[in-house]
């Protein structure tokens, strides 16, 4: 990793010989997960355990005319087959909306189908059995007969009159429109020297993650309570709405969960089959078990992204970038995703095109429509993905218009990096950016203008290479306004409870939870660096709401910066408390004593004056020999959620040296470069595995993954042989740097990582490829770039 530059601020409790903080430490849970010893959903046996298969649609479109149950209920090991709406009288609808959000609307949702099914693989009947095998064999024998509906696939005509609507009570196929109209964007088009426009397109795509989704729910009527299993990014949202649309209170309710196999915003979301399960436990009064098998995943598991942008940029010939201009239509499935609602992505593309840039003329409407696919939501980089290259490749093609380098038009027109605080076009309040840093950084590491010159030299020799350039900002530690001020029960705020033991060692109890990003690392940093203890000595516990502070858990990039802060606020008070009892069994004053190395030191030497056990077996077994008046607290607990900015902004940007192979239309990936900026680095290491990670995920887009529809809504690539994944093989090497711009309104200065990656790697490829294919005159403005995709362009076939 590359030495970060920047201003970080001084951590009066972190800045100490001994912290943890800024140093690669291995992950505590390291040694459990490469032994084999996860603990997972799939893993899980509880006596009476029942599993669940869900008989789904083979349509898109189709009415239910008739269910026959009769021949799976006499097969052996079937508990109960139950159709959509015997379920019904066990859980509610769900609709997913958000107020604050105008105008967007979603028809309800049942946990399994009644009436009518909406894509190819919703939940029609569920089959209960004692082992998956039978429920399998089960599920074959029931008999469902379906009158095939004309199905909605093409978002381009999906407003269009003679299409049939989805749902007849919504009056159309709109779940959500926004329009933004800021500056004088007419004005500036007009005043322009040149106007560049293109039609950006990007396939839909999904997660793909190691472990699918898995949930085991476990209704016992004894305690009138139901526990769930899950594999989830955010414990206590499930509570929620569980509790909410099973007709109980929360405290009968308790989620947990263990070992997680990847999320990505995956497994963020409430979906039909998993609340099923959570319904057919309560109905059958025994746990029952749910794990997708691998189609189950491509067909339910949410896909992203899938949006069809128009765009225009204005430019005087000086490079001065005039105005941003957008049209940008998505579809999102038959129903808005419950309860974060499938509009935030569209939301965030009108928020972000244009946000590196100083032009304060920019006009956008975004429409988002039903359609009889997957649902759509929520995934890693919500958004940015998509306004980083809709921005950068109108970028890239200004700079062709008027002749000038692409790093050139952009050091023209990034925000200075002393012009904060600063609001964007579209509205949103940047506290502190490093645009120009970056950029600077960036092309240092990559040698541009030695690159440049090879390029020139092997497109002599034939050779086609090309360099792309992206500057992305990404959107992270979402505030209080971001999902509970449109009614949704997503906590923005994270609790941490941290107590000393008897021992010596301490306990961490965090409402994030671990996805394998290394939360439970980075919260055993920020408190054993407080606290002066060492690593081994801290065990972090999340993913129980029974046992952890109530919080948001993790997801856009938070767990640093909002779980992170809470940590070390926790911390803070418990040394302090410790410190009050050490002095008075020292004889002295708090002032003059710190914790270092596992014992009470003496602040201004480090002398060691009692070890920490020692201190915890006369409080908790000698309390007795304290002075009167003495009352110890070894356990402290804090919450934290950003106040002052909505969100916590962090900006980088990516560079990616790639070559074409214009007769075959393969793209060789040859280097990428990454600079970002994510405030305070708590383990360098595992940001720089998150920015890999993503940059995996943002390739994968940029290249190989779509999931592929025909005319009647049928998936055909719903297998691992035919969505094609990034693979370890054709992924470059990658050079990863950093600036350091904390952010101010928590005393860690942490923002988010997870997502930066992902946010501009698709731009940079596509940038790349465009430059590469430059004597050709041949511009592409769509992913995946597939071979067939760059000989069409190359007019190869």
């Amino acid at each position: 990793m590359n030495k970060p530059e920047g201003n970080p601020q001084t951590l009066s409790e972190l800045d100490r010989p001994n912290s943890y903080i800024g140093k690669s430490v291995p992950r505590p849970n390291l040694d459990r997960l490469l032994q084999g010893r996860g603990l997972y959903v799939s893993d899980l046996e509880l006596p009476r355990m029942t599993h669940v298969v869900f008989v789904r649609s083979p349509y898109a479109h189709a009415r239910i005319v008739a269910i026959d149950t009769s021949a799976p209920k006499k097969m052996p090991g079937v508990i109960a087959v139950v159709t959509g709406e015997e379920l019904a009288a066990v859980i509610t609808p769900w609709v997913g909306v958000l107020s604050h959000l105008k105008g967007l609307k979603s028809a309800p949702q049942r946990a399994i189908a009644v009436e009518k099914v909406c894509w190819q693989g919703e939940a029609v009947v569920a089959v209960v059995a004692t082992s998956r095998a039978a429920a399998e064999d089960a599920a074959e024998a029931v008999s469902v007969d379906y009158e095939e509906l004309e199905a909605v696939t093409d978002m381009r005509t999906a407003l269009d009159t003679e299409t049939p609507v989805i749902h007849a009570s919504l009056g159309d196929n709109l779940a959500f429109e926004r329009v933004l109209d800021a500056g004088a964007v007419d004005a500036a088009f007009a005043e322009s020297d040149e106007v560049a426009e293109a039609e950006f397109v990007f396939g839909r795509h999904t997660g793909v993650t190691l472990e699918p989704r898995a949930v085991v729910a476990d209704w016992n009527a004894a305690e009138v309570r139901l526990t769930i299993y899950q594999g989830t990014q955010a414990p206590h949202m499930v509570r929620n709405i569980a509790a909410l649309h099973l007709g109980l209170e929360e405290a009968q309710v308790r989620v947990i969960c263990k070992d997680v196999g990847g999320s990505f915003g995956i497994k963020v979301h409430i979906y039909a089959d998993e609340m099923a399960t959570y319904a057919l436990s309560k109905m059958l009064r025994r746990p029952v078990k749910y794990v997708a098998d691998r189609m189950e995943s491509f067909n339910t598991d949410i896909h992203a992204r899938d949006h069809r942008c128009r765009g225009r940029i204005g430019v005087k010939r000086d490079g001065t970038i005039t105005a941003f201009e957008i049209d940008d239509l998505t579809g999102i499935g038959p129903y808005s995703m419950y309860p974060r609602t499938s509009a935030i992505e569209a939301n965030q593309v009108v928020n972000l095109v244009g946000g590196p840039y100083t032009t304060k003329n920019y006009r956008a409407r975004t429409r988002v429509v039903f359609q009889n696919k997957n649902v759509m939501c929520q995934y890693r980089a919500v958004g940015h993905p998509i306004a980083c290259s809709v921005t950068e490749g109108l970028v890239d093609l200004a700079a062709m218009k008027i002749g000038m380098d692409p790093v050139e038009i952009r050091r023209r027109n990034l925000i200075a990096d002393d012009a904060y605080p600063c609001t964007s076009a579209s509205g949103l309040r940047f506290e502190l950016l490093s645009h120009h840093q970056s950029l600077n950084k960036l092309l240092k590491m990559m040698d541009y203008d030695a690159l440049r010159a090879e390029q020139a030299g092997l497109r002599k020799q034939n050779i086609h290479r090309g360099i792309g350039i992206a500057s992305f900002i990404e959107v992270t530690n979402p505030s209080a306004a971001f999902y509970g001020v449109g009614g949704a029960k997503i906590s923005s705020q994270d609790g941490v409870a941290v107590r000393l033991d008897a021992q010596g060692a301490v306990f961490v109890q965090t409402s994030i939870t671990e996805q394998g990003q290394g939360s439970e690392s980075l919260t055993a940093q920020i408190v054993g660096s407080v606290l002066g203890v060492s690593m081994e000595k801290v065990r972090v516990m999340s993913g129980d709401t029974d046992q952890t502070p109530y919080g948001g858990g993790t997801w856009a990039s938070r767990g640093a910066g909002i779980g992170g802060e809470a940590a070390l606020q926790a911390a803070k008070v418990l040394k302090r408390n410790i410190l009050d009892v050490a002095a008075a069994i020292l004889q002295s004053t708090p002032s003059e004593l710190d914790i270092a190395n596992n014992a009470i030191v003496t602040a201004n030497d480090g002398t060691p004056r009692i070890e920490l056990r020692e201190l915890a077996r006369i409080v908790y077994f000698r309390p007795d020999t304290l002075p009167p008046g003495i009352q110890p607290e070894l356990m402290a607990t804090r919450h934290y959620v950003p106040r002052e900015y909505p969100f916590a902004f962090t900006n980088g940007v990516q560079a990616s040296w790639l070559e074409v192979d214009i007769d075959t239309g393969f793209v060789k990936l040859l280097k990428h470069w990454v600079v970002e900026d994510c405030g305070t680095i708590i383990n360098p290491q595992l940001v720089d595995e998150q920015i890999r990670g993503g940059v995996v995920q943002g390739l994968g887009a940029a290249l190989f993954e779509k999931c592929l529809y025909d005319e009647r809504g049928q998936l055909t690539n719903a297998n691992m042989a035919e969505y094609l994944v990034p693979m370890s093989g054709e992924m470059p090497d990658m050079e990863i740097g950093h600036i350091v711009s904390p952010t101010a309104d928590s005393e860690l200065g942490a923002k988010g990582a997870g997502e930066a990656g992902t946010a501009g790697a698709a731009a940079v490829v596509a940038n790349a490829v465009n430059d590469a294919l430059a004597p050709f005159g041949a511009v592409i403005t769509e992913i995946p770039l597939t071979p067939e995709l760059i000989l069409t362009a190359l007019k190869r076939i």
